[in-house]
């Protein structure tokens, strides 16, 4: 039987739980670059543990919605920003973390000038662009040990596009 979640809107309170939005919104926190660039400063927490950053490029296959998964994953040694290289928006699936399984999966929709980044443990689905090219800068943990759990649901979630009607 397949369960069925709604998309919500990816807003810095509803996504806080799991990590923090990567946006340019509101007034910037400085002007540099002789008056020609707004730097929105240090907007996420990241958490590498014993390893150390590295940035990777990802070039992931478009899903559209309605969208079916079983699959999600943590990373228990450190964060992971996803910061997308078109601006197109993005599905990301996430869901809180009860007693070392997954949760309720929560959806969230970005809106094309949104990336993110995940706290260090919270699962995720998989990296899911809705249009081609699929491409994203990933700045991650790069280090020894095991920083990959996955788990897959008994039954698969649906995810539908929120109708706001």
């Amino acid at each position: 039987m397949t369960r069925t979640i709604r998309t919500e809107p990816l807003t810095a309170e509803a996504f806080a739980p799991f990590g923090e939005v990567l946006e340019a919104r509101g007034a910037p926190d400085r002007i540099i670059n002789e008056g020609l660039c707004g730097r929105f400063h240090d907007r996420a927490r990241l958490d590498f543990g014993t390893g150390r950053a590295g940035i990777s490029v990802f070039d992931a296959v478009p899903r559209a919605l309605p969208y079916d998964f079983t699959l999600v994953e943590r990373h228990p040694e450190g964060s992971q920003a996803f910061l997308p290289m078109t601006a197109a928006p993005f599905l990301v699936i996430v869901a809180p973390d009860e007693g070392g399984r997954p949760g309720r999966p929560r959806a969230f929709l970005t809106t094309g000038a949104q990336g993110i980044n995940l706290h260090r443990g919270t699962w995720h689905g998989v990296l899911t662009p809705l249009s081609a090219p699929g491409l994203f800068a990933v700045v991650d943990r790069i280090g020894a040990g095991a920083n990959l759990e996955e788990y897959r649901y008994d039954a698969p979630w649906r995810v539908v596009r929120d109708d706001p009607a």
